[in-house]
C-alpha cells in the first residue's frame, strides 16, 4: 500500500506540477496518511522563494494547482486505501523545497509503518 501511496502522489505531482518529487515518503497512523515529498520546488519557483512576494506566489499556486487536482488525488487515495478521504491538508516550505500532505480517512487503518526510506 505504501509504494502504490508513493506512485500515486508522485504521479500526480509530475502531472499537475510539471515534475516529481527527488523523494516521497508516505506513512499511515490510524486514520491519516502522511506524505512527506523532497525537492519539489522547481529551478523558477527556487528563484522566485528568494523573498517575501515570491514565496507567497510559489504557495499559492501550488495550493491552487492542489486544490484543481484534489478530487482525483483524494479518489486515488481511497481507492488504495479502500476507504474514504474525509480531507487533504498540505503545505510547502520553500526554503528547504519540501512539501506536506495529510489525508484524513473515515476509517482508522492503524499501522504506523513509515515507507522510502
Amino acid at each position: 500500500m505504501y509504494n502504490a501511496i508513493r506512485q500515486a502522489i508522485i504521479r500526480f505531482e509530475q502531472d499537475f506540477m510539471g515534475r516529481g518529487p527527488t523523494d516521497v515518503r508516505a506513512l499511515i497512523i490510524r486514520d491519516m496518511v502522511v506524505v512527506r515529498l523532497k525537492g519539489v520546488l522547481t529551478h523558477a519557483e527556487r528563484q522566485l522563494a528568494k523573498n517575501a512576494d515570491g514565496i507567497e506566489m510559489v504557495k499559492r499556486m501550488r495550493q491552487n494547482l492542489i486544490a484543481q487536482g484534489r478530487d482525483s488525488l483524494c479518489n486515488e487515495i481511497a481507492r488504495i486505501t479502500g476507504v474514504k478521504v474525509t480531507g487533504l491538508f498540505t503545505d510547502i516550505d520553500t526554503e528547504i523545497g519540501e512539501r506536506i500532505m495529510v489525508f484524513t480517512l473515515d476509517q482508522d487503518l492503524g499501522a504506523v509503518q513509515p515507507s522510502g526510506q
